[in-house]
């Protein structure tokens, strides 16, 4: 089982849409597939599933169904994690489903992390909820857990990284995606170098997450195309990326430029489908699963076509990266 986080600190950039539609792509190849929606604002969730089932999972009182309902028992200080609920979408496909009340989990989580260096058994419990939850997912056959965190560095999103064996960063071309990179990673370099201190102090009968967290490339999310190239206002930015990841991320001197449609970590360059994405959402399906029924049809159809073989393309990559069968 190998659990990949899709991060980056900067909202917008399509990250959410991206964790979705792979999610079907693994399915659909067969690969049992696991998403965790692990963001406050549960944007994954209300992908997956419509109103009615949300309305059911986010009823008044207690949500037992939700990732917060998994976690409640530790916020409320009763008990360890609850079993999570996960939501079938196919044979192949399950959800772990978000909640707006996992934002109360912030401050717990907050507190959790000195008190891990004073080994304190109930700080480690906080602080793997998310990582047990995972083994749930796994424990009940998924291959590969893909997990959706919010745009920030803050204690949530620091616990779900934790329980990653790998970190995808989806990018936009632009100033504010190179300053997420700058402070990205930093971020998971200290929390990989905190957190390996900090097993030295664990309880032996916790399961304790190994905190790899290790970056796997970046995805150009929602460039411009003109005649099959980026547009010019983007370039400037697409130039600065791989430098910007080299040292930023993988805190390694980068003398020279490299371009970025000729960088290895570079793992795809996806076009944003505009007029396809709200059809998408009113059909409840990704993209690259429109029907004409739904209503793609003349160029739609392939742009449909051109979408899946894009998204193919890049879960190949993935699946490569962490060591998974792909056909």
């Amino acid at each position: 089982m190998k659990t990949i986080a899709f991060f980056n600190n900067k909202g917008g950039v399509g990250k959410t849409s991206l964790v979705y539609h792979l999610a079907w792509m693994f399915a659909d190849r067969g690969i049992k597939t696991l998403a965790v929606d692990l963001d406050p604002q549960a944007n994954l969730t209300s992908m997956f599933l419509n109103e009615e089932r949300l309305e059911e999972l986010w009823p008044d009182g207690e949500h037992p169904d939700t990732v917060y309902g998994a976690i409640r028992p530790i916020l409320r200080g009763t008990g360890d994690i609850a079993s999570p609920h996960i939501e079938k979408i196919t044979d192949k496909l399950g959800l772990i489903p978000g909640d707006l009340g996992l934002s109360r989990f912030e401050d717990k989580l907050s507190d959790a992390w000195p008190r891990c260096q004073l080994g304190d058994e109930s700080a480690f419990r906080t602080m793997t909820a998310f990582h047990r939850l995972v083994q749930h997912g796994a424990d009940r056959g998924s291959e590969l857990i893909l997990i959706d965190v919010g745009p920030s560095l803050g204690a949530i999103n620091r616990s779900a990284l934790i329980a990653s064996d790998q970190v995808c960063l989806p990018l936009a071309p632009d100033l504010f995606s190179l300053q997420g990179l700058k402070n990205i990673g930093p971020a998971l370099n200290e929390w990989r170098e905190v957190w390996k201190e900090l097993l030295k102090k664990a309880p032996a009968d916790v399961p304790m997450p190994k905190g790899a967290m290790q970056p796997v490339g970046y995805i150009v999310m929602q460039h411009g195309i003109r005649d099959s190239r980026p547009v010019k206002a983007y370039q400037r930015w697409l130039d600065k990326i791989p430098r910007t990841y080299r040292e930023s991320v993988l805190a390694e001197d980068a003398a020279s430029n490299v371009a970025v449609l000729d960088d290895p970590y570079m793992l795809a360059l996806l076009k944003h489908y505009r007029s396809l994405m709200p059809m998408a959402m009113e059909a409840n399906k990704p993209i690259f699963f429109l029907k004409s029924a739904d209503g793609a049809i003349g160029s739609h159809q392939e742009a449909v076509a051109n979408c899946y073989a894009d998204f193919k393309k890049l879960a190949v990559k993935i699946a490569t990266s962490a060591g998974i069968a792909f056909s």
